[in-house]
């Protein structure tokens, strides 16, 4: 199936990125924006080349895919609005809103329509996220594949098969970030109390960091695999996670993650009143 029209539906930091990653791959793909900001629609516009409207229903006519890409809190107006508008056969609806489902993006579209949701991180906005994907019984085999196409102009991609998992997927990667700056944030402060330098902390727990990542992607093995590589009996390392271990930094995580995945769990509930 090739995509020959695609609609951003919000022209927020997400779908700029998305717009980017497209533009950049194929140039003659025809994108449109609708934006209802005149501020930000020309800057779209003339950054990416692309048709920027005002009008959702105007940028949404015709297109092969459509990304909703508002918030939350709005989207429910904003599909019931697009509902009454004449879309080609087949149009296939991609959702970056978190906590919405599928179910009632399709009541608030008229019913009938090929959704797949998605949970983006903020990686994306740099071509390095992951995200997690799910589709309705109306999506096919080809559509999947578009879906993905679109998404990962932005980084990796993931399916999920139970749209119930979509909240731990949130939990993981959509918050994850913060959980990994939040021990960078740690670290740097540690390091500064050993007598490091700021400057001198950052870079060496900002690079520690990245290289930690892409060891870990470039790997085969397990992340525990390469941590018992690098911690040897007695020493430096093995101090250190010693002391994470008995303060219980494992069970805080399956924590962490539980209460994120049971937030997300309330958060969709409340959207579906």
């Amino acid at each position: 199936m090739t995509l020959k029209t695609i609609t951003f539906v919000g022209g927020g930091n997400m779908a700029r990125s998305l717009v980017g990653g497209l533009r950049a791959r194929n140039d003659e793909l025809a994108i449109r924006v609708a934006e209802p900001d005149a501020v930000a629609r020309e800057a779209i516009a003339r950054q990416f080349g692309v048709e920027a409207h005002a009008d959702n229903a105007v940028a949404v006519a015709g297109a092969d895919v459509v990304v909703l890409a508002v918030k939350p809190q709005v989207m429910r107006d904003v599909c019931s609005a697009l509902a009454t508008v004449t879309r080609s056969a087949g149009t296939l609806w991609i959702s970056i809103a978190a906590a919405i489902r599928m179910a009632q993006l399709d009541v608030w579209l008229g019913g009938g329509q090929a959704i797949v949701r998605t949970m983006p991180n903020t990686p994306a906005l740099i071509g390095a996220g992951i995200t997690g994907m799910v589709a309705n019984g109306r999506v096919g085999a080809a559509q999947r594949e578009l879906a993905a196409s679109v998404l990962r102009a932005a980084g990796e991609t993931v399916w999920i098969e139970r749209e119930e998992l979509m909240d731990a997927v949130t939990a993981v990667s959509g918050s994850g970030p913060a959980y990994f700056l939040m021990m960078m944030e740690a670290l740097e402060k540690a390091a500064i109390q050993q007598g490091l330098p700021p400057s001198t902390a950052r870079s060496l727990v900002l690079q520690t960091a990245l290289g930690a990542a892409r060891m870990a992607v470039a790997s085969d093995e397990a992340p525990s695999e390469l941590r018992k590589r690098v911690t040897s009996p007695g020493g430096t390392t093995a101090a250190a996670i010693g002391a994470f271990e008995s303060g219980g930094f494992e069970r805080l995580v399956v924590a962490a993650i539980a209460a994120a995945t049971r937030r997300g769990t309330e958060l969709a509930d409340a959207m579906a009143d």
